[in-house]
């Protein structure tokens, strides 16, 4: 069973349109989704948590439609949006008190376990909290409750690198449960890129690729070479250049390229940046 399927779904609002995305998350990995602020990231997510409307198209989470029986799959869904929404009068044991009634699975020692391993007080008022603190204390929610799916919307924002870094490690213990998964998005590349198993390029309300990390990684390299050599490749094997007085620079697709040339690795936030960019022109 995939975890989640998205069949051209669109949502148009008099600004922004999120069009025909389609994608799907296998059981067991771990989906980035990648996008500039106001790409469509949280208005997919959102559409998949049945939070909007969408017009078009269909989602389904863990197996069910998110039109019809929903309610029942959400039992098993970790959520951490941008914002997280707790009463700011509700200290961390009241939230767990909360949280007892809403979700059957609900494991106290767990949660106790991750406000000690987070460093989050027991006794201190939300609204007196980091932003940092609440991020750690939704995901400290959303873990706590024995879910097969997390989807988290910009769930390591704020976050200082050490404590990023722990995150990270946990989310990826998580999915070595097979059928455990994880949709997250994040404008921090660099750790979607260490732990994610598939990418996912929005780019104003488009889906510009959808692939896995491994094949986008090898399809992919840079290549450092004269301003001729590089007019004797195929034009459509060249991604991007950028020419200098020192020599030119490229980004290439590495099976159209002759194994005469040195190739180094691209990362996945190049990648981005240059198809974002290419769309421009």
């Amino acid at each position: 069973m995939n975890a989640i399927e998205l069949h051209n779904v669109s949502k148009e609002y008099t600004d922004f349109t999120l069009d025909h995305i389609s994608f799907t998350l296998p059981s067991g990995c771990i989906l980035g989704l990648i996008g500039e602020n106001g790409a469509g990231k949280s208005t997919t997510i959102k559409l998949i948590l049945d939070l909007l409307q969408k017009d078009s198209g269909t989602i389904k989470l863990l197996g069910k439609e998110t039109s019809k029986d929903i309610c029942l799959a959400k039992e098993d869904v970790g959520v951490v949006l941008d914002e997280v929404g707790i009463p700011g009068c509700l200290n961390a044991r009241m939230v767990g008190h909360v949280m007892a009634g809403i979700f059957r699975q609900w494991c106290d020692s767990d949660f106790r376990m991750y406000l000690k391993k987070f460093q989050i007080p027991e006794t201190k008022e939300f609204k007196n909290y980091s932003r940092g603190m609440k991020m750690k204390l939704g995901i400290a929610i959303a873990l706590s409750h024995n879910p097969k799916l997390l989807i988290l919307d910009e769930a390591t924002s704020g976050l200082d690198p050490v404590v990023r870094d722990e995150v990270l490690n946990i989310f990826y213990e998580f999915t070595r449960e097979e059928d455990h998964s994880i949709l997250i998005s994040s404008h921090i590349v660099s750790d979607l890129e260490k732990l994610c198993d598939y990418i996912a390029f929005l780019h104003h309300g488009k889906l510009l690729l959808f692939e896995e990390k491994d094949i986008l990684r090898n399809a992919y390299a840079a290549v450092h070479c004269t301003e001729k050599q590089l007019s004797e490749l195929n034009p459509t094997a060249v991604l991007y250049q950028n020419i200098t007085p020192y020599g030119t620079e490229a980004i290439v697709k590495r099976d159209a390229i002759p194994n005469s040339f040195s190739m180094k690795p691209v990362s996945i936030e190049e990648l981005f940046v240059i198809m974002a960019n290419q769309t421009r022109c």
